[in-house]
Parts: C-alpha cells; sequence; structure tokens
C-alpha cells in the first residue's frame, strides 16, 4: 500500500484542482484523508470504490453544509488503496483515533452493545456476552440493552433448558443443579439428557434467535404429534409446554407486528444544539427496545449527517437487518449501505401503522435523551462552576484527576486514578497501579511512587495534563504530590487534598491546600463538595476493588503452595477445574479427585487444609 503523491506541505499549495486530482484516484477499496490548511486533517473515510466516494464529495449539490464547509477547506486528498474493504476499516479506524480529524462525527461506544452466546462446546453454553468473539461459539444481536438479552435467555432457558454454567462448574458436577429442579436446564453435566436431543435443542434455540420462531412452533408442535402418536404422553407434554412457553412470549412481545421479522427503526433527532440517533431493534417480530446515542465531535451536525455517521459505524462492525426504516431514506443512506454490504438490508420509510409506531417511539426516545443530557450538561457546569469559585480557580475545572491507596495492613498496595472530565466521569480513562518496592503501610511513599509513574509520562508528553488533581488524603500526601509534581515540571497544576472529617462523616471533609493555606470547610450541601465527593468515592471504590482482587490473588497462591504435593502445575490445574480457590475449598474430596494429578490422598490433604 502507498499514499497517492502530496505536494511538500513547505511550498505555496494552489487552489485544489479536485477534476485533476480525480483522475488519478483508483476504483479500489482503501481510505481518503481530506487535508486542510497546514497539513491538518480534517477527515478521514474508508470506501469499497475510492473514486466513486471521493467524487461524491465534488458534485454540485452536497448532501449538507457541514460537508460542503470541509470541502471548501480541502487544499488536497490523501489516498490509501488497500487489499480488501476489512483492511480498509482497520486503517480508517486507526487514523481516526491518532489525527482526531475535525469532521469526523464518532459514536465511540457502539461495540458495547450485548450479544447472545452459544458457545462451540460439545453441550454448548448459553451466555451473555460483550467484546470480542470467540472461534467456534455463535453469536446473535446486537441486543439494544442487557434487559433484552437477559430476557431472551430466561425464555430460552424455560423453553429449552440450555446450560448457563460456566464450563469449570459443568466439568466439575457430581449432580444436577437448583436450575435442574426448577426445570431451567436439562441436566448435561451429569448425563441426564443424551447428546442428540440436547444438540435438537440447540438448533431450535438458534432458528429462534435467527427470528424463526414460527418455524420452531411448528416443529415443535409436530414432535408433540408424533411423540403422542407412538404413545410417549412424557415427551408429548413436554414439546406441549414449550409450545406454550414461546407462543405466550410471542404474544406478549409482538407489539404490532405478525410476522417473523427483523428490523433495526433509526431516528435522528437535533434539539437545543444536540443530534441523537436512537435505533431500536426488532428480532423474530419482537421489539426488544432501544438504545439512544449521542455523537462525538459534532459541533454542527445535523440530523442527517449524525444518521449516516451512525448507520456507516454502526453495520461495519455489526450484522445487517432484513430492513432498515428511517423517516426519509436518502441518495447517501443508500449508497453507504450499499458499501457496507453486496447485498444490503431493504431500506424504507414507515409505511404501515406498526411502522410508524415505531418511528414515533424511536423519535420521541431520542427527544427525551437530549432533554435528559441538556439537565445533566446544565447540573455539571453549575458544579463545575461551584468547585471554581470555592477552590478560587482562573477556569472550571474539565479534567479532574484522583487518587487513592488501598491496602491491608500494608498487604497488596494499590493506588487508584480516575478521570472527571466536564462534570462526568470517564470509566475508560482510569488506571489502577500495583505500588511495589515499599515499606508495607507508607501510605507517602505509595502516592509518590503513583504520581511519578502518572505524570512523569505526562511530562514527557504521553497523556492529557489535568486541570486539577484530587488526593484522598491530608497534609502528609498533599506534600508528598506537592513534590513529585515539582520533580516532573508540573507544579502549576492545581491540586487538593481531600482530608476525611471527624468520624469519617460526609459533609464534614476539609480541603487541603499545597501552598500552606488554612484547609476550607464547604457546606455539607454545596454543589462543589458534592463532586468533589463523588470523585473521591469513585476513586476509593476503584482503588478498594483492585486492592481485594490483588489480595486475593496473592492469598490463592499462597494457601495452595502452603500444601505438600501441589506444585506450580497442580496448582493451575486446581484453579483452572474449580474457577478459582472458592471452588477449590467447596469441592469435596472426590471432586478433587477428578483433577488430573491429584490422587485420594493428597485430595484428602488439600480438602483438610482448605476447611481447616
Amino acid at each position: 500500500m502507498s499514499d497517492a503523491a502530496a505536494p511538500d506541505p513547505r511550498k505555496p499549495v494552489a487552489a485544489f484542482d479536485a477534476r485533476a486530482f480525480l483522475r488519478t484516484v483508483p476504483e479500489e477499496p482503501g481510505v481518503y484523508r481530506m487535508i486542510g490548511a497546514e497539513d491538518r486533517v480534517l477527515y478521514v473515510g474508508k470506501a469499497k470504490n475510492l473514486k466513486r466516494r471521493v467524487s461524491s464529495y465534488f458534485q454540485k449539490t452536497l448532501s449538507s453544509p457541514r460537508i460542503a464547509m470541509m470541502v471548501a477547506q480541502v487544499l488536497r486528498v490523501d489516498v490509501t488503496p488497500t487489499r480488501s474493504e476489512a483492511e480498509a476499516l482497520l486503517l480508517e479506524n486507526n487514523l481516526i483515533k491518532s489525527l482526531a480529524p475535525r469532521y469526523n462525527i464518532l459514536f465511540r461506544d457502539d461495540k458495547s452493545y450485548p450479544y447472545i452466546e452459544l458457545s462451540g462446546d460439545e453441550f454448548p453454553r448459553l451466555a451473555y456476552h460483550r467484546g470480542a468473539f470467540a472461534k467456534g461459539a455463535r453469536y446473535f444481536g446486537p441486543f439494544p440493552n442487557s434487559w433484552a438479552v437477559r430476557e431472551s435467555i430466561h425464555l430460552l432457558q424455560k423453553t429449552f433448558q440450555l446450560r448457563t454454567c460456566e464450563n469449570s462448574v459443568f466439568q466439575n458436577r457430581s449432580r444436577p443443579c437448583l436450575l435442574y429442579q426448577i426445570k431451567r436446564c436439562s441436566g448435561p453435566c451429569v448425563e441426564l439428557v443424551d447428546r442428540e436431543r440436547y444438540a435438537a435443542d440447540v438448533k431450535l434455540a438458534a432458528r429462534f434467535l435467527d427470528g424463526r420462531a414460527s418455524e420452531v412452533v411448528d416443529d415443535l408442535s409436530a414432535r408433540m404429534q408424533a411423540a403422542a402418536e407412538r404413545l410417549d404422553f412424557e415427551e408429548a407434554a413436554a414439546c406441549r409446554d414449550q409450545v406454550r412457553a414461546l407462543q405466550a412470549v410471542l404474544h406478549r412481545q409482538f407489539v404490532d407486528s405478525r410476522k417473523d421479522e427483523d428490523v433495526d427503526i433509526i431516528a435522528a433527532v437535533e434539539e437545543q444544539g444536540m443530534a441523537c440517533v436512537n435505533i431500536a431493534m426488532v428480532r423474530g417480530g419482537r421489539h426488544l427496545g432501544d438504545r439512544p446515542q449521542f455523537p462525538g465531535n459534532a459541533a454542527g451536525c445535523s440530523a442527517e449527517d449524525a444518521l449516516l455517521a451512525f448507520v456507516e459505524q454502526h453495520y461495519a462492525v455489526h450484522a445487517m437487518p432484513a430492513r432498515l426504516l428511517v423517516e426519509a431514506p436518502s441518495a447517501a443512506l443508500r449508497e453507504v449501505l450499499a458499501e457496507l454490504s453486496d447485498t444490503p438490508c431493504a431500506l424504507a420509510a414507515p409505511r404501515f401503522a406498526a411502522e410508524k409506531a415505531w418511528m414515533e417511539m424511536a423519535r420521541k426516545n431520542a427527544g427525551l435523551a437530549i432533554l435528559a443530557r441538556a439537565r445533566d450538561t446544565g447540573r455539571a457546569e453549575q458544579r463545575l462552576e461551584a468547585l471554581r469559585e470555592a477552590l478560587d480557580l482562573p477556569d472550571p475545572p474539565r479534567r479532574i484527576e484522583c487518587f487513592d491507596i488501598s491496602h491491608t495492613m500494608g498487604e497488596a498496595t494499590v493506588a487508584s486514578c480516575v478521570v472527571c472530565v466536564d462534570g462526568q466521569m470517564k470509566n475508560s480513562e482510569y488506571r489502577r497501579y500495583n505500588i511495589t518496592g515499599i515499606t508495607g503501610g507508607d501510605d507517602f511513599a505509595a502516592m509518590r511512587q503513583v504520581l511519578e509513574r502518572r505524570y512523569g509520562k505526562v511530562a514527557a508528553g504521553e497523556g492529557l495534563c489535568p486541570d486539577l488533581i484530587l488526593i484522598d488524603g491530608g497534609k502528609g500526601q498533599v506534600s508528598a504530590a506537592r513534590a513529585i509534581l515539582a520533580e516532573v515540571g508540573l507544579e502549576s497544576v492545581a491540586m487538593i487534598g481531600v482530608a476525611k472529617g471527624e468520624g469519617r462523616k460526609p459533609g464534614l471533609e476539609s480541603l487541603i491546600f499545597p501552598d500552606g493555606r488554612e484547609p476550607l470547610h464547604l457546606e455539607p450541601d454545596a454543589p462543589a463538595l458534592h463532586l468533589i465527593q463523588e470523585i473521591r468515592d469513585e476513586a476509593h471504590r476503584f482503588a478498594i476493588t483492585g486492592h481485594r482482587a490483588r489480595r486475593a490473588k496473592a492469598r490463592i497462591g499462597s494457601r495452595l503452595e502452603d500444601i505438600p504435593g501441589v506444585g506450580p502445575s497442580r496448582r493451575r490445574n486446581l484453579l483452572a477445574a474449580f474457577g478459582g480457590l472458592d471452588g477449590v475449598r467447596t469441592a469435596t474430596v472426590e471432586d478433587l479427585c477428578r483433577v488430573e494429578g491429584i490422587n485420594a490422598a493428597l485430595a484428602q490433604r488439600i480438602h483438610d487444609q482448605l476447611r481447616g
């Protein structure tokens, strides 16, 4: 891959000759970059056909004023042909992350949709799933929210009785669990169902998740009839119960649809200077709910711009449904869908009563989401302004970082750093630091170490510098923190310590300044104090969670290492088989004997020592 030749940025740049440039663009998949003054990247995009996509920006009529504004600033276009559309998608994502182009509208949380997973095991497991897909498993979705996934899993458990337990539990059961007793699992762990019958139930569940619910009901009805004819009334009754369960949930969730259809309804709304895209999902005729999303980097973004950006980003990583409903399908939207798939879904405006009701509901929820965000934004701005006044800062602190130290009598010390941006906690930027090489319980040394590690990188240009640093502690921790910031050249950053009040009661905190000023005591109902408390409590929660995990890991190793005959290999086998020390501790001697390398005598020794 090689970029098209670009002029030397040090030389004067003539007006961009789009016609001459387009003659050189290949009809291949790839990535293009719109470049403006001072070599600033304005926009990064991908295309199945570079020539066709880039040409669309230089037509007489453009899709929106925002695009027209961007094109007016273009001084050159760089193109990078790739070997495939998948490679173009990966390159586009990497460039957007590294270049942060001004005109790219971003929906950052698009990959966080939940799925239902059917594992590739001999007896497949039904599970809630987020994240990367594992090889050999099947995934159904996406679903708009976790409730829709859990509701569907509950239905599948009730109807098909598939297992939901982890493999470490499944492989070490000696008797059926409670789910078997309440008829939510067929008990494959202890061979209470044969492989063929379980596989048939898995196949029916997969067809149901594929949106073929009517076929599943028909198959179960046929199976019930066949069982009755051969006088197998027990199986016939089981099939009857499955049919009833499916029909009950289908009647309850079909809303106004009478078809086994997969439809996405997308509504884009622009109000109060904000754009929101709301996607509602119908699978197998069941309305599963909706999910509003707000684009980032979207100043001046219209509803149509947001809709195009959402569709392109969402369906680049998620499967398209059979139909897509939008209020006013445009030529630009059809082109985007055509580039995303060789067999795009049917794009249409709502026509029937049910479709219009879905769209009205999606628009209404998008409007409500905008109102809620506007309210939260206003509240956050008020709290930041109150904090600025309380601490006598020149500007409201847009980025606040807070640190806390957690340990048990000096054991397994962990430091946390949580980040608040524009009054909202940014979970993706939280960090934990394992503290080593200090005297146990020396919180000052721990604070020095974490700040040196954190802000040494910031001083070297590898991270963002905060506007305000909060330290959970008193004068000692604040002094240690100030010394480290001075060493790395960040002493100008505002910082305060948050010292707990008498009896550690909320509302009695003292704010400690590094310059020797008298501690500040805010009123218990002060908005600035509430913001500080929220950030401090989140730092404490994040630190103690990390500390407990580190401590538990250390203790797991030490407890098993203390048992004669349990070396590294056997220890790994035990922890893998039972999912951790708690599982080993609750296992019977018979369970322990089934683990590779554990004989009866050693199993008895492990059992006695862990139970002692």
